[in-house]
């Protein structure tokens, strides 16, 4: 278990964020269609997951956009936009916003959150996903991982790029 903030008052994960250097938990998402996706899906490639809790706050929004803006210019990534929404409102989030170089995959029908270590166990968020980064490479090794310890707060851009960069 980890514990984070959210608005300055401690809450806990179910877990921890994969090791790095450790192999990339498998998962199993729901994509747009409702069809079950995971690792496998994505072979070959650079895996960037953005795991937010709710695409309807503005913090997961700017997340979502900038990462879907830097993805354009990164060769065999795929940007991974995961959240506890229902892949009908992920969708119509990406749509309205443009968004089209990110992969929205729900954690509806999924052991993700807890196999990842992000479900939130208490406040009156438990149940979504804590706000994390986790980079998986080609060969589906975990690479980079941020727990952002204010849930508020968005990722260290920077610090996901730069080891995107070096990995290219």
């Amino acid at each position: 278990m980890a514990s984070i903030t959210f608005q300055g008052k401690p809450i806990n994960t179910s877990g921890e964020l994969p090791s790095i250097g450790s192999p990339a938990p498998d998962f199993k998402l729901v994509n747009g269609k409702l069809k079950d996706v995971g690792l496998a899906a994505y072979a070959g490639k650079r895996k960037l997951l953005n795991i937010v809790p709710s695409l309807d706050t503005p913090t997961c929004a700017a997340s979502a956009r900038l990462f879907n803006q830097k993805a354009a210019s990164l060769a065999n990534t795929v940007v991974l936009l995961v959240s506890a929404d229902l892949p009908f409102a992920q969708c119509r989030f990406c749509t309205s916003e443009g968004l089209q170089h990110v992969i929205p995959l729900s954690t509806f029908r999924s052991s993700f959150a807890d196999d990842y270590g992000v479900r939130l166990t208490d406040s009156i968020l438990a149940g979504l996903t804590a706000r994390a980064v986790v980079v998986i490479d080609a060969h589906d090794k975990v690479v980079y991982t941020e727990l952002v310890a204010e849930l508020a707060n968005e990722p260290d851009y920077d610090s996901v790029l730069r080891v995107l960069a070096l990995a290219e």
